[in-house]
């Protein structure tokens, strides 16, 4: 008997019938699955783009709140913007680096007590409410130091909320790589920080950067830290040292809050353009990995 004839009599005997219809019925429930997974983010994005398109436009990118009355139908988002991609950077700068050390350190070389601290402390931040670490700013930046409200001081609690998901996201990218890397790199008599540097990194770069691209994700879009560190400003401050300093999350939450029918127009064409703003950086993002990995 030929292996097809043994397939087709396998087949037809009951239990093989039984067998793909379970396996078809499984198949329909997890692609029914999807679907409604997707339903609310599709919903999501249809109801912010058909709304977010009345105000969204050029004029819009490019003019600030600044002089602009409860019912004139003016005013822009440009102030918002240039605090948002002000702040997200800042923070960045400051926790990729941070998490980047503290990952490499838990997995390359950490075997003690201080890793263990890290992990903990990784995992105790990673359920912190962003709400705490705008209040820890705040006591911290803001009374204790004196130094004011600005976008620094969001940037700041902005990085507490980064630094467990690019932690995490970095230990999790290296415990990927092969240790036969490793192994060949200290073969060959290179150092272990230029093997981890020149092998190890490269090799998890596409991962990480996704991880990065998450944390970014996630606080671009935090409120509470904003309010509590940089409150919010109408007009262009592009120090963010020195001075309240918009957002767009803090944009989107003052003009939802007005009861004026142009405002709840700002706050959709807002919370749009914060939806394009992180497209775009991961897509930036994602061009950066492909060609690291090409290269790599």
């Amino acid at each position: 008997m030929t292996s097809v004839d043994a397939g087709g009599l396998t087949a037809s005997r009951p239990g093989g019938l039984r067998r793909r219809a379970v396996n078809r019925l499984v198949t329909g429930l997890l692609a029914l699955s999807v679907v409604v997974a997707l339903l609310p983010l599709a919903s999501v994005l249809y109801v912010t783009v058909v709304k977010g398109l009345v105000r969204f436009g050029g004029y819009f990118l490019q003019h600030s709140m600044r002089g602009v009355g409860p019912l004139d139908n003016t005013g822009g988002a440009y102030h918002a913007i240039v605090g948002t991609l002000e702040q997200v950077s800042i923070a960045t700068l400051l926790a990729v680096p941070l998490g980047l050390l503290a990952a490499v350190y838990t997995v390359e070389y950490g075997r003690g007590w201080l890793a263990t601290l890290i992990r903990f402390f990784t995992d105790v931040m990673t359920g912190v409410p962003s709400i705490v670490a705008g209040l820890f700013i705040y006591a911290f930046w803001v009374l204790a130091l004196g130094q004011g409200f600005s976008g620094f001081g969001a940037a700041l609690a902005l990085t507490i909320l980064m630094l467990p998901t690019v932690v995490r996201a970095t230990e999790e990218m290296l415990k990927l790589v092969p240790d036969a890397l490793r192994e060949a790199g200290l073969a060959l008599g290179v150092p272990r920080w230029r093997t981890i540097l020149s092998i190890v990194l490269p090799t998890a770069s596409a991962g990480i950067i996704t991880g990065v691209m998450l944390a970014v994700a996630r606080v671009a879009g935090e409120t509470a830290p904003l309010l509590l560190t940089a409150l919010n400003f109408d007009g262009i401050n592009v120090n963010p040292f020195k001075g309240q300093q918009a957002a767009l999350p803090t944009y989107i939450y003052s003009q939802a809050g007005a009861p004026q029918k142009v405002a709840l127009d700002r706050a959709w064409a807002g919370a749009l353009t914060l939806v394009l703003l992180i497209l775009f950086l991961n897509l930036i993002a994602r061009a950066i990995a492909r060609r690291s990995r090409v290269h790599g």
